[in-house]
């Protein structure tokens, strides 16, 4: 078991985890604190330290709203700490391996926590890498600037620093997926075969990385969950970078609602007086997130992912049943057929036709609240992309996969965005819902198909017992295949209704006119 390991800066000491045959490194600096001038750059190096670093604990995580104050369900579920530590000085990271010596050589998983890019941080209690360790592979829990600190843009910020003006956050990212390649080995992993994963903000983050120019040959593989998502109505999306000059515009206006002229005296403010105007300020402006910099990012990434203009990897994607619906309002037949011409143009007939043999699938409840064509756009956007990619040439294999079992819960949650998460770290332990012995055997396999599929690209193999697991096979048009994760395991199916493929086909035609 490695408990003592040498990195580029110094040696640091972990301590065993719950299972003592797996060793948990927290805190690890991968990069010089982001505080004072160093405020809205780009990463800078890491000092060196002497002598053996504890590395027992999590380090602060970034500057944000206080967690846990709430009553949300996600309040409910992980973010339950008001006290957690909470720095500017948060450019940390963790890694879990179960590596006996460093000639392993295991497959390495970096992970990105979502957040809107807003709020996070990796010490959040489903993202234990023990279990996923166990299974031969090392951990990696990346932290990033979030919010005003990791993504503000300033016409200043443009002139003055023209190699990083904007996504601080994501270049936090990118700087963790080269400290693991520089440093990996001595705690057992292979930095020749990593896997970038993430969820939600976090998938939408492996998104970003694939498509940056800067990051061609670091990482074989991408897990993106909750992540690649459009509106099939054109009612605008989740996680298109902005134009440059919109975010540039915005960040001039916080810094006239900071009361400050220039940079320099933004970067003398207290951090914490800096979050409490952003909370301010974003009751009527915009939030901060990627940006079309023209340097770390060039493009959507969905676009670029359509193109082949994305790190050439194979990509597991998938979502839950109940996340992020999308449907057109109208309260009238009227009303419905405009809103389909405005969006669908000569297709709206067929639109409107296969959304009527589709209606068997929507409920009461949605008609009478006037929600037609009820979908989930996550699946419409997955499914339209692997297919049109593969269509093309696309010489990877792209998984899809469906989250669907029963939550417990007084809450009746449904199968709420992220609780997935739970499942595929297989740490339902720690939740308080009550759990039985069915959702239990789901997450072992889910984690199992997730570690096979870090290890080598391909989902499918054995069950801890030895039993194959049901085979999943890869997306195309030709045959839609998606495993479909319910309370009796996993299900693999075929089918995809013509009106999801519609609308995923609509997606596909409106990135290409990117």
């Amino acid at each position: 078991m490695i408990r003592m390991a040498e990195t580029e800066n110094g040696w640091v000491r972990g301590i065993e985890a719950a299972d003592p045959r797996i060793t948990a490194f927290k805190g690890i600096p991968f990069a010089a604190p982001p505080v004072g001038k160093n405020r809205w750059r780009a990463p800078m190096p890491c000092e060196n330290w002497e002598g053996v670093r504890d590395a027992s604990r999590f380090a602060p995580i970034a500057v944000q709203d206080t967690p846990g104050l709430g009553t949300d369900i996600y309040c409910r579920e992980w973010h339950v700490d008001p006290q957690i530590p909470m720095e500017e000085d948060c450019l940390y990271l963790n890694v879990w391996t179960g590596a006996g010596s460093p000639e392993e050589k295991q497959p390495v998983l970096i992970w990105f926590f979502g957040g809107a890019l807003q709020w996070g941080y990796p010490s959040e209690m489903e993202f234990d890498g023990e279990r996923l360790s166990r299974r031969g592979i090392v951990v990696v829990t990346v932290n990033y600037r979030v919010n005003v600190f990791g993504f503000m843009a300033h016409p200043q910020l443009t002139r003055e620093q023209r190699e990083a003006p904007a996504n601080f956050g994501s270049l936090d990212q990118q700087a963790g997926i080269r400290w693991v390649i520089r440093n990996i080995r001595a705690f057992g992993g292979d930095p020749d075969n990593i896997t970038i994963a993430g969820q939600s903000a976090g998938g939408g983050s492996v998104l970003s990385q694939m498509a940056c120019p800067d990051n061609a040959g670091l990482f074989k593989r991408a897990v993106v969950m909750s992540g690649m998502i459009r509106s099939p109505y054109g009612e605008g999306s989740i996680g298109t970078p902005k134009p440059l000059a919109e975010a540039e515009e915005n960040g001039a206006a916080f810094l006239d609602f900071l009361g400050v002229s220039t940079l320099e005296e933004a970067r003398e403010l207290d951090a914490f007086y800096i979050r409490d105007k952003y909370a301010e300020f974003v009751q009527n402006a915009p939030r901060m997130a990627t940006v079309e910099d023209g340097r770390f990012c060039v493009g959507d990434p969905l676009a670029l992912f359509l193109q082949g203009r994305c790190a050439d990897v194979s990509v597991m994607a998938g979502n839950t049943v109940d996340e992020f619906p999308s449907f057109l309002s109208a309260q009238s037949g009227d009303e419905l057929e405009e809103k389909a011409k405005a969006v669908f143009g000569n297709s709206a007939a067929e639109f409107l036709e296969l959304m009527e043999a589709e209606a068997e699938g929507q409920t009461q409840e949605d008609a009478q609240k006037g929600q037609y064509g009820k979908v989930i756009g996550l699946e419409c956007t997955i499914k339209g992309l692997f297919g049109k990619r593969k269509e093309d040439g696309g010489r990877q294999d792209y998984y899809y996969y469906k989250f669907a079992p029963e939550i417990p819960g007084w809450d009746k949650p449904g199968c709420f965005h992220s609780v997935d998460l739970w499942f595929f770290f297989e740490t339902l332990a720690k939740c308080w819902r009550p759990f039985i012995g069915k959702h239990y055997d789901l997450a072992r396999q889910m984690c199992n198909y997730w570690v096979n599929f870090i290890k080598n690209g391909n989902p499918n193999g054995a069950d801890a017992d030895g039993t194959p697991m049901p085979v999943w096979e890869p997306y195309t048009d030709q045959k839609p295949a998606e495993m479909v994760f319910t309370m009796d395991g996993g299900m693999p199916s075929e089918e995809v209704s013509p009106f999801v493929r519609f609308l995923g086909q609509s997606i596909v035609r409106e990135l290409e006119t990117e």
